[in-house]
């Protein structure tokens, strides 16, 4: 199967610079709501759901990197925006970091937030689609969103934490089960050296599901990339250090 047709939303400003949000698998485009009120202030700041989430399609897996990465060049075309600034966190850090090494002309600026270039462990994803193809998606929601928000944080936003639970939830099985074996199959650090991209990666000191490390790599790996470390965060730094994040994103993209 080809390309499919994303569930979008896009806010801000008509003539703005047009800002692609790309989410963590688990999650849908509303993730990054903390992220709106600053963002939409300079850009056209445009969320879709990944196939197989929220109310984008669920074609048949498994997936590949280039399934979920062809989706957004799909949506960029339906769009008419040639080139956009493009921002991913966790799994959406990497389709926009397969975006920027296999479609360097549409990407003007890269964010890579709290991700990997290479899981390294295929068989940690095969067991977790497994696992909720077996079980449904109760059998991880806890989990995964535990590693999601610093301890101290959830527990004064129980409320931030429900949703994150919800949405893990709601994640069609296939869907969720798909995209883990796209990252499963994933290997991007042989393209890190031919992304042309001016990049910023941000990093959280206590992110459990992509550490530091990870993210630094990909800085040394891309020519002339910024990297960031966001201390007291975990792997959803956008939610819980929301300030930060969109400082950085916004003095990043405008410099």
């Amino acid at each position: 199967m080809g390309a499919v047709p994303l569930n979008f939303t896009v806010d801000g400003p008509v003539d703005g610079p047009v800002l692609v949000l790309a989410s963590s698998l688990g999650t849908t485009g509303a993730m990054w709501q903390p992220q709106l009120a600053d963002l939409t202030r300079q850009f056209r700041v445009v969320r879709f759901d990944h196939r197989g989430h929220g109310a984008s399609p669920v074609p048949p897996g498994p997936y590949r990197m280039s399934d979920l990465g062809g989706d957004v060049v799909l949506l960029l075309d339906q769009l008419g925006v040639e080139r956009v600034h493009c921002a991913g966190i966790s799994m959406g850090g990497m389709v926009a970091l397969w975006l920027a090494e296999n479609h360097p002309d549409r990407v003007d600026r890269l964010v890579l937030a709290c991700t990997t270039a290479d899981q390294g462990s295929p068989a940690n994803w095969q067991e977790r689609a497994e696992l909720v193809r077996s079980n449904g998606m109760i059998a991880i929601a806890e989990t995964v969103v535990g590693r999601w928000l610093p301890p101290d944080y959830a527990a004064e936003h129980p409320w931030q934490r429900a949703e994150l639970v919800d949405a893990v939830l709601a994640t069609p099985v296939e869907g969720y089960a798909s995209c883990c074996a796209a990252i499963a199959s994933m290997d991007l650090l042989p393209g890190l050296a031919t992304v042309v991209a001016p990049t910023l990666v941000i990093a959280a000191s206590l992110d459990q599901s992509t550490p530091a490390e990870q993210g630094r790599r990909i800085a040394e790996g891309i020519p002339h990339a910024r990297f960031e470390l966001i201390e007291g965060a975990a792997h959803l730094a956008n939610i819980s250090h929301a300030s930060t994040f969109n400082r950085l994103v916004t003095d990043f993209l405008t410099g």
